[in-house]
């Protein structure tokens, strides 16, 4: 008998036996040879495209991220071409997926690699992860999948997956249990292959070995997964913690430019929401009741006090913690003259116009109310 991850008896070696290992690495490899989802970034995994699914990975589910990395890459097929890209362009192949940190993290880090390794991405773990916006885990996964090298990744679908396997019932953020989980991943990795077992280990946690009521009877590897034989799936790795949101209302304004026969937008300042990305002028932190009310409140920002003469559209959506329902409103026309802002900071864009600008995912459905006005 032997003691399992987390100090309790168990009468069956995991980790610290060979002969499990290799039963596990085996059948899991076998399966995802067989079973794998055929996915663009698979079919050449070179450390340039691995960075670019990976950076888009986060936080994003793999349905959402295949377009955008089609389009992102017909793009911008190379580093350099990446690194030569106005920022304009980037950020409106990145709309709509959100976490617009990471487009400018990866625009500068392609920067970086053109300056400095000679726009070939670089392939020393140290190099890679110098770079801005990759840590641990992301240089991980673009080495040992591009390269082979044997690193250790550890990401949501990991951390429940060798939870499980191993029956480790400690909190998953507690930094003893990260280390533990470290570990295991690197005990893993097989002496070659290694790009494919940390892929295999994600593709489970992805297809199988869900957060919630996994599937264990099609789980290749269940006769060796301790939770299963413990019947503990339901509380490792511990409960997802749910998002307690908080109501708001924000309010947008649509502004006709008269002697610009188009509309006024605003470029979002870096430390907010859509940073970077173009956006109608809105009151997001406010906690005003009504449309005039919040016109005054941006009165200061734009040199000039928006007066709404129409509500056009409401529309509800949540960010981080927040669920918001934002009021659009139709305002009366100003002169160019009025605006105060500096000029860097807003441009006048027809309907038209607006369509090549990158817009804020609510930016972008307001537009379509544009086109059914007239200016």
């Amino acid at each position: 008998m032997t003691q399992s991850l987390d100090g309790s008896a168990s009468d069956r070696q995991t980790i610290d036996d060979p002969v499990w290992i290799a039963s596990v690495r085996r059948r899991l490899l076998a399966w995802f040879k067989r079973d794998a989802r055929e996915l663009p970034w698979r079919t050449d995994p070179t450390p340039y495209h691995v960075w670019v699914s990976e950076i888009m990975l986060q936080q994003t589910q793999v349905a959402t991220v295949i377009g955008y990395y089609e389009r992102f890459l017909e793009a911008f097929p190379t580093v350099t071409a990446l690194a030569a890209a106005d920022e304009q362009p980037l950020m409106r192949l990145w709309e709509g997926l959100g976490y617009y940190r990471r487009a400018r993290m990866i625009h500068q880090a392609a920067k970086l690699i053109v300056e400095q390794h000679g726009g070939q991405f670089p392939t020393n773990y140290q190099d890679v992860l110098a770079l801005p916006g990759i840590g641990r885990y992301t240089a991980g996964a673009i080495l040992s999948i591009s390269t082979d090298a044997r690193l250790p990744i550890l990401e949501g679908n990991t951390i429940r997956v060798f939870s499980r396997w191993t029956a480790l019932q400690g909190d998953v953020k507690a930094r003893a249990t990260t280390d533990q989980l470290w570990q295991i991943a690197a005990t893993m990795l097989p002496q070659k292959g290694s790009g494919l077992f940390n892929q295999a280990a994600m593709e489970l946690g992805a297809l199988v070995c869900k957060p919630v009521a996994p599937l264990c009877d099609q789980c290749p590897v269940a006769k060796y997964c301790e939770a299963n034989r413990l019947a503990l799936q339901g509380s490792i790795p511990g409960k997802v913690t749910r998002i307690e949101y908080e109501d708001r209302v924000e309010f947008a304004f649509l502004i006709p430019v008269e002697d610009h026969g188009g509309w006024l937008v605003c470029r979002v300042p870096a430390g907010q929401r859509w940073a970077g990305l173009w956006d109608f002028p809105r009151a997001t932190d406010t906690r005003a009741k009504t449309a005039r009310a919040a016109a005054r409140d941006i009165s200061r920002q734009l040199g000039f006090t928006p007066r709404p003469v129409q509500q056009l559209a409401t529309i509800k959506h949540a960010v981080t913690k927040y669920r918001i329902r934002l009021e659009a409103h139709l305002t009366e026309p100003i002169a160019a003259a009025e605006i105060e802002m500096p000029r860097d900071h807003y441009d006048i864009r027809s309907a038209e116009q607006l369509v090549d600008l990158p817009l804020s995912v609510t930016g972008r459905k307001l537009v379509k109310s544009l086109h059914q006005l007239e200016l």
